[in-house]
Formats: structure tokens, sequence, C-alpha cells
């Protein structure tokens, strides 16, 4: 419209330079005239209206060119146009695939993203939520099929690509798939804190504490996780390490673990108990039993103290000696009077033993004092007294279940 406007004027402009020229040149008593001579021919009239011809040509001559141009380059013109509005219908496109799956309209957001993708000016975004749409509705198969589309259509995205492909196998539970994805992906972006984050999600979920201990480092220099998470994770990792050595019975593989735990590690509570309750399991008491003495006498834990109550000591008067020492400074405590009763009844000091095991039920009954003394009198043929005491302990225990159940319900 604007280009016949254009015209418009300057036909108009034409014609009012004509006219003017016109009369201008008619104004004087020989307004002239124009000879032009070819070969035998030749062409008079006067210069006015030479003047009128000169003008109409060249507007002629000039839009005839730009038609001339118009017209070949209507064609480019034509494509680009269409493409325009392909282009628009895709974007369209686009936001109509993300309102469609984000209101679970799922095969209908993939089929409007994947007929406009070619025409897109970002095909990616189109095939990678047209997967995500796909396995929101189980189609597995199709999800494959538009990850490699994406592959093909935006090869140097392979990283991007890569991580949908990672978050949609994990959010189906194919951890395997996941797995190898991140694997290459990581070989080739080692620092990429998606690829790191995910590959640590990956991790835990198919146990693979070994694994995550060699990524920790990368986590932390990365800063994927904070200083704290980073912490709580090396904690739970060591902790599964140690469980699993533990499982082993390999003491070997316990002890080189355990020498490579940090120290601020160990000191958390709870991780040397794991350490001296694998070794114990495996046979190995005897190797930390003054380890786990010192780790007593500095900081009083029940846990550890029924742990060094368990190991099979060569030398059971040491280790009574030992829990004496700190019955002086403990003298209320049950568990410790309970372990002294069983340590006393492997020495076969059964007297000593019957004095700790009542000293102890007296404090605070428990299930493990009332057994030792049920088989301590039951080897004395103190059959009425060892009945009781199994007794007592059976409706212990079964209070202490029913506690249990009360709590978490």
């Amino acid at each position: 419209m604007k280009t016949f406007f254009y015209f418009l004027a300057a036909l108009l402009f034409a014609i009012v330079c004509a006219y003017f020229s016109n009369q201008w040149l008619n104004t004087f008593e020989t307004p002239g005239y124009v000879l032009i001579g070819i070969n035998h021919w030749s062409l008079e009239t006067t210069l006015a209206t030479f003047t009128v011809i000169l003008i109409s040509f060249f507007f002629i001559f000039y839009y005839g060119i730009r038609t001339f141009i118009f017209l070949i380059n209507l064609p480019s013109q034509l494509k680009r146009r269409g493409r325009a509005i392909k282009f628009n219908r895709s974007q369209e496109a686009l936001i109509a695939g993300l309102v469609d799956s984000a209101e679970g309209n799922f095969e209908k957001a993939e089929n409007v993203l994947i007929k406009h993708a070619s025409h897109s000016g970002a095909p990616l975004l189109h095939y990678l939520t047209a997967a995500k749409a796909a396995q929101s509705r189980g189609a597995f198969d199709k999800r494959d099929e538009y990850l490699k589309q994406a592959s093909a259509q935006s090869p140097d995205a392979g990283v991007a690509i890569g991580l949908t492909q990672a978050e949609l196998h994990l959010s189906g539970n194919e951890f395997d798939q996941a797995l190898a994805t991140l694997t290459r992906l990581h070989s080739i972006e080692p620092t990429h804190a998606s690829v790191l984050k995910l590959l640590h999600q990956t991790y835990q979920h198919i146990g693979d504490w070994e694994g995550i201990r060699k990524l920790i480092p990368s986590l932390h220099t990365n800063k994927v996780l904070m200083e704290a998470e980073i912490k709580l994770l090396e904690t739970e990792t060591f902790s599964k390490l140690l469980k699993q050595a533990a499982e082993s019975g390999n003491v070997e593989g316990i002890q080189t673990l355990w020498s490579e735990i940090p120290n601020y590690i160990r000191k958390v509570s709870g991780i040397s108990a794991i350490y001296f309750a694998a070794m114990i399991n495996a046979g190995a008491g005897g190797l930390v039993e003054d380890e786990l003495a010192v780790a007593l006498s500095t900081k009083w834990d029940t846990t550890l103290l029924v742990l060094f109550g368990s190991i099979l000591s060569k030398n059971t008067d040491k280790q009574i000696a030992m829990a004496e020492r700190w019955l002086s400074v403990y003298p209320k405590d049950a568990i410790l009077l309970a372990i002294l009763g069983k340590l006393s009844l492997q020495n076969q000091a059964f007297e000593k033993a019957k004095d700790y095991l009542n000293q102890s039920l007296s404090t605070e009954p428990t299930v493990q004092a009332y057994q030792l003394l049920g088989d301590l009198l039951f080897a004395e043929n103190d059959k009425d007294g060892a009945s009781q005491c199994y007794k007592n302990g059976l409706e212990l225990a079964s209070k202490e279940i029913i506690n249990q159940i009360d709590s978490i319900a």
C-alpha cells in the first residue's frame, strides 16, 4: 500500500513538472524546437513537447526498471514471507505446546510441537519439550525418537540433550540408562554442575557409594553443593561404605577404608561405632580393643560401651579392669554393670557376675541383664530363679515392643 502511494506521488510530481515546464516554455515568443536526425530520418518537435516527453519517458523508464527488479525478486520475497509465517506459527506452537504440557494434555502437546519444529528458530526446544510430554504419558519409544531428532537437528547441543535424556531416565527409574548417559557427559564436561548433580543423584539411587566418594571432590570444587551439604554427604557415604565393608567381613578392607576417612568425619557421632562394630563382627575385635577403650575414656558413649563388652578379648582380666575403672566414674550405669556381669561370666567369676547383674537390674532393668542372670542361675541349677529372670525379661521385651509400636502410630 505504501509503495502504491509513492507511485501516485511520483506520477503527480512528473505531471506537475511537465505541466509547468510546458507553461513556462510557452511564455516565450519563440519557444524553440528540437531536431533529432538519424541517418535519413529526422524528428522535429517543439521544445515544450520534447520536455514533456522527456519527463514522461524518465518516469516510465524509472518505474519500469523498478517493476522489473520487483518481478525478479518476487519469488525470493514470497519465500521469505512464507518462512516468516511458518516461523511465527512455530513460535505460537511452542507456546501452545508448553501450555498443553503444563495442563497435562501431553499427546496434544507432542503433536503441535513436532508439527512446527522444522520451521522454528529453536527446534531443540520443540523436540525436548515433546520428549518430556511423551515421557509423562509413558510413550518411551516416542521419547527416544524425539531425543534422536533433537540430536540430529542440533548436534552442538549434545550436553543439553544428554541432560534432558538423563533427567527423563531418572524420573522413569531407568537408572542404568541414566548412569550411562551421565558417565558419557561427565567424560565430555567433567566440571559441568548439572552433570555432577545428576550423577550424584543417580549414584544414590543405585547405592554406588564408592562412585559418590570419588565424585565428592568435584561436587565441592565446582560448588554443586553447599559446604554443610558436602559434610553430610561425606558422613553418609563413609557410613555406607563401612557397612558394606562390614558385610564383606574383610578385615584388611575395613582397616584400609578407615585409614582413608578424614579425621573430621571420624569424629562424627556414630561413625566410629560402625567401624568398631565392623571389626568385631569380622572377628578382629582384639585389634580395636585398645582404640575402643581410648574412645570411651575420651567420650562416654553407650553404643561404644556395648561394643566394648562384645569383644572376645584374649585378656579378659584387662578388659574387666578397664570396665571397673569406668565404674568408679559411672557407678550407676546399668549397662556398664551388665557388661561387667557378662565379662565376669566369661572369666568364670560367677559370684562377682551375679553381684554385677543384680546391681544392674536394681538400677535399671534390661532384657540383657535378665537373660545373663537367668543363664547364670540355670547353670547353678536354680531353675525357679532362672525361670523368673526369663519371665521378667520377656515381659520387659514385650513392653519395649509395644512402646515402639505406639510411638510409630
